[in-house]
């Protein structure tokens, strides 16, 4: 059986503008499930990180990593606010990358 050539052509385009609509939902998928699953071992313990590492969280520069740093130790990752070592907005931007890990006993 042949088909015209017409209709071999429309059904190719419909074919192909399926395939390319679909393809960026897949890829927004992946990307945002990335951003939103960062495993506790990325996360940047505030406690030991040295001056460099935290000089490389988004706001932190050299006067805030180092009052980080003089300010440990940390119970919690929120003590950075509470004790004025950064501010809210900063912390905003880091939250999501640092954790604050107790010392053994």
């Amino acid at each position: 059986m042949r088909l015209p050539k017409f209709l071999l052509i429309l059904l190719t385009s419909v074919c192909l503008m399926g395939a390319q609509t679909a393809a960026p939902k897949k890829a927004e998928k992946k990307v945002d499930t990335a951003k939103s699953m960062a495993p506790a071992g990325d996360l940047l313990d505030i406690n030991t990180a040295s001056e460099e590492q935290l000089k490389m969280l988004p706001g932190i520069g050299d006067a805030y990593s180092k009052k980080i740093i003089a300010g440990r130790p940390y119970k919690a990752k929120n003590e950075l606010v509470d004790k004025k070592i950064i501010p809210a907005a900063t912390y905003a931007k880091v939250k999501d990358k640092i954790i604050a890990k107790q010392g053994k006993k």
